[in-house]
């Protein structure tokens, strides 16, 4: 499977978009979705989570101005049930859900609104112990939390498990337990997602987008097949077009060679 990308730029903790959603600046938001889908996103991430109290509003108005630009599904980032549920109201055509976790009270919410619904799954892997440092860890919470949401009626292609990727500057081994959990999920879930923000790996580091670039080459090989991130970030897609042709993912090197067509790798 060809990689999926989720746009992040349309998110509130970005002090410019922030100052763009509060007024709800439609011109700003529909050409950073345009600039995101034209340059390859799949998904686009709407974030609203900073305005307390009005996030339904914010988030119902950013769902109908990206999707009146643009023929694209949304990834609707947050972790109020109420606000997804009023998002998915407005949305067309089947929307990603940003996230659940194997947490008590998160899980307990969201499930009311991802059960038996036609929707794409984030599950990240986080429980009430904290983060997982170790790919047994991270096992362990995929484990129940897939099996949870598959007895739950929702469907395995739908779920995009969230290894969860934490700073390299925190832990030597903390890059290559993300990759090899990566890996086992797919050995072990047939059908299954796996998604990460993969930016995560080089906070605190410094020449952090080589370091992203680096990283999510080594993250292909190992399986994962989507990601949260900048899709104007060109050598980052140049790397992913690259990376899927050498692990034998982009057939009679397809997608590769339509790119050096359009000159995607002049950077």
């Amino acid at each position: 499977m060809i990689m999926e990308i989720v746009g992040e730029l349309i998110n509130a903790s970005r002090k410019k978009i922030r100052d763009d959603i509060k007024e709800k600046n439609s011109k700003v938001i529909s050409k950073v979705a345009k600039d995101q889908y034209e340059a390859g996103a799949d998904y686009i991430d709407v974030n609203a989570g900073i305005f307390v109290g009005k996030e339904k509003d914010y988030m119902r108005w950013l769902v109908k101005t990206v999707q009146e630009t643009i023929d694209a599904p949304c990834c609707i980032d947050s972790p109020d049930p109420q606000v997804i549920e009023e998002a998915v109201k407005v949305h067309k055509g089947i929307p990603m859900v940003n996230s659940i976790s194997l947490e008590k009270e998160r899980y307990e919410n969201m499930i009311t609104v991802i059960k038996g619904a036609d929707m794409k799954v984030i599950a990240l892997c986080m429980s009430e112990k904290g983060m997982p440092y170790t790919k047994d860890e991270r096992m362990k919470i995929a484990d129940k939390l897939v099996n949870r949401l598959v007895s739950n009626n929702v469907a395995i292609e739908n779920i995009y498990v969230d290894p969860l990727v934490q700073p390299i500057g925190s832990g030597d081994n903390l890059g290559i337990e993300f990759l090899n959990a990566v890996e086992q999920i797919h050995e072990e879930f047939e059908g299954i997602h796996t998604i990460c923000g993969l930016s995560n790996i080089s906070y605190g580091i410094p020449a952090r987008q080589f370091a992203n670039q680096t990283f999510m080459i080594m993250a292909i090989t190992k399986g994962l097949n989507s990601a949260i991130m900048n899709p104007l970030d060109k050598k980052m897609m140049a790397n992913i077009i690259a990376a899927e042709m050498l692990a034998g993912k982009d057939q009679f090197c397809e997608k590769y060679m339509n790119a050096y067509r359009e000159e995607l790798f002049n950077f």
